[in-house]
């Protein structure tokens, strides 16, 4: 059989290090007994490990490089080799036992993101899938994701689809692992938000890779990950060492839901401890949750600006407009501010607020 990792051949009939020395002591015409005698060692010995029941150790390989010719790491290659063909075998047999698992995982949806190969053979898939997640079979995936559930408080949305909801989650850890960021600097954080609050403004292309650079200078790793279907989640806060780490996907695609949720994150961050972990889907409350609420109420637009402009009267499109200029937000943000707070009808507004999609890496907006 071939397996699909780095082109590997594994046989499924072994052949051990004892066959490949029979092979040379005919080749040289060499009797057991006589290589026993060369070598130094036991005539047992050498039977023991021409039928697979001894392993040919580094003072061995060395004998029988000085008798045979082959250098010791021939010898040892071949021992490290049988071995560890030995286990993966061993390990794939195991394996099929749990390909009932595969069932439960979301793989249409990892594949078709690219996240993980599709693979003829379903022990490879279900390999592909450990490598995926990080972990060394399913059983692991119980305990490790149970905590994970622990630390997101039980929320309704792991509870219903936890492998669904598991996958998007270490997508994100895989993401912002391969991010380059400063150790966290809180006061830098705090000042760089005012210029990220610009960038409301700016297309994606604008200010998806300025918002990841900026956050970055500042130890926060900003990650972008597509949400997969049914698990409700837009946004999750967790800290990966000294880096904190925000992943947020395009659940409701609007730019207003887009910078709430990012400054929703921020107020978790600067507010609450490096051990806890947020997961944002609907349904959530609780004090530290509003906490967060707030913070990205008055960072996006300032309480008394909003007192004064709602003082005017009842808001039109194009005071809408002119508010958005003056705050230097996007208006979209404004109309879904008076949306949220009941000033404006869901219906109204709609065509000012900005609407993305995933360009076809699935990495990037657009």
């Amino acid at each position: 059989m071939v397996s699909t990792r780095l082109n590997q051949y594994i046989p499924d009939d072994l052949v051990t290090p004892g066959e490949v020395l029979e092979d040379y002591l005919e080749a040289y015409s060499m009797t057991q007994a006589e290589l026993a005698t060369r070598t130094g060692l036991t005539k047992k010995t050498i039977n023991e490990i021409i039928r697979g029941k001894s392993p040919i150790t580094p003072e061995t390989a060395l004998k029988l490089e000085r008798t045979l010719g082959r250098p010791a790491h021939f010898w040892n290659n071949l021992e490290r080799q049988y071995q560890e063909d030995k286990i993966r075998l061993a390990e794939q047999a195991r394996l099929q036992s749990h390909l009932d698992w595969l069932k439960r995982i979301p793989l249409n949806d990892l594949i078709k993101l690219g996240w993980i190969p599709k693979l003829k053979d379903k022990v490879a898939q279900l390999e592909a899938v450990l490598r995926f997640y990080g972990i060394a079979s399913p059983e692991q995936w119980i305990t490790v994701w149970q905590e994970h559930q622990v630390a997101y408080r039980r929320t309704h949305c792991f509870e219903s689809d936890a492998e669904s909801v598991s996958a998007w989650l270490r997508q994100g850890e895989i993401e912002a692992q391969k991010m380059d960021c400063a150790p966290f600097d809180r006061n830098r954080f705090q000042d760089i938000l005012a210029k990220i609050r610009e960038l409301t403004k700016e297309i994606p292309q604008v200010f998806q890779p300025k918002l990841v650079e900026l956050c970055a200078s500042a130890g926060v790793a900003v990650v972008f990950v597509p949400e997969l279907p049914k698990i409700g989640v837009y946004g999750v806060t967790r800290w990966m060492g000294d880096k904190a780490v925000i992943q947020l996907s395009l659940r409701y695609k609007s730019n207003d839901h887009l910078w709430f949720t990012f400054f929703h994150e921020a107020g978790h961050i600067l507010k609450h401890g490096r051990k806890e972990v947020f997961i944002e889907s609907n349904g959530l409350d609780g004090a530290k949750e509003e906490e967060a609420n707030a913070f990205a109420r008055d960072k996006l637009i300032p309480p008394n600006a909003l007192r004064r402009f709602l003082a005017e009267g009842q808001p039109t499109l194009a005071a809408i407009q002119l508010f958005a200029d003056e705050v230097g937000i996007a208006p979209g943000i404004v109309v879904g501010r008076l949306q949220h707070d009941g000033l404006l009808p869901r219906d109204i507004g709609n065509k000012v607020k900005v609407f993305y999609c995933w360009v076809k890496n699935r990495a990037s907006l657009h």
